[in-house]
């Protein structure tokens, strides 16, 4: 089983309001990332949750598993990625690592990083837009140990610096593997 991961435990500071409730199309932010994982065929998705934690809660209702990242407020990816891991430790064989303020990720980026993972077992999947790494990406559970392992000021970019060797990116043509939205004019300038 892979997991997804969606990554949802920020306090939105530049953003002024919680961005996983703000509207998207017809949906909010956090329930379009959620949609595109489940229509690429992830059957186990787990939210981690943080600054607005029972409002996130709420909304998604008991459509995905959620977690709570009890050190969200240090404002550091690791620890969200890592409460994800922990969770789902002996359940998955590999996590796509998700930012759940990125609405634009696409159902068919999904689709073929899991397909390189099925066919060829890579443990290091990683997206790319002309050279610029993005999300999300995959990594398989015999890497975790070394990820659950990492302290501040250790982030998710440096474990992937530490492998580069074995990474396999998959060059895509589109840059929203790259587009999260962090600021009002982010979002803005996205929304559909």
């Amino acid at each position: 089983m892979i997991s997804a991961i969606i990554l949802a435990a920020g306090e939105s500071k530049r953003m002024g309001q919680p961005k996983m409730l703000m509207p998207w199309g017809k949906s909010t932010v956090i329930q379009t990332v959620i949609s595109v994982f489940q229509a690429a065929g992830v059957d186990d998705v787990l939210v981690v949750t943080g600054g607005a934690r029972k409002q996130v809660e709420a909304l998604i209702g008991r459509s995905v598993q959620t977690i709570f990242n009890e050190k969200f407020a240090q404002g550091e990816m690791l620890s969200s990625v890592q409460a994800g891991l922990a969770a789902k430790k002996h359940e998955a064989s590999a996590a796509l690592i998700c930012l759940g303020d990125q609405p634009q990720v696409q159902v068919r980026t999904v689709q073929r990083i899991l397909q390189e993972y099925k066919e060829n077992r890579t443990p290091i999947i990683v997206p790319s837009y002309q050279m610029h790494r993005g999300h999300p990406w995959l990594v398989a559970r015999e890497m975790w140990d070394e990820m659950l392992k990492m302290r501040p000021p250790e982030t998710p970019r440096e474990f992937l610096a530490r492998h580069a060797k074995i990474i396999r990116y998959i060059e895509f043509d589109s840059p929203a593997i790259l587009q999260d939205i962090d600021t009002p004019e982010d979002y803005l300038q996205s929304k559909p």
